[in-house]
């Protein structure tokens, strides 16, 4: 579990593994990293591992709606 402090920690707010992004978006494992190296979709690196906010994944969907409006 990640260490957050309180006051900064939003409830439900956390990680998710590139495999669970692609999961929820229903994407490729190619398609998720293009997307962070193209900084659509932002993530942080901890060790040699990636993780993805679960607020950054909502924001990219809602982004994506409204450009397709």
């Amino acid at each position: 579990m990640i260490a957050t402090w309180p006051e900064t920690r939003t409830p439900g707010e956390h990680v998710l593994t590139v495999p669970d992004v692609m999961e929820r978006l229903k994407l490729g494992r190619s398609t998720v990293y293009d997307l962070i190296r193209s900084r659509r979709l932002p993530s942080l690196t901890i060790g040699r591992r990636r993780r993805i906010p679960a607020r950054a994944v909502r924001e990219y969907i809602t982004n994506e709606l409204e450009a397709a409006a």
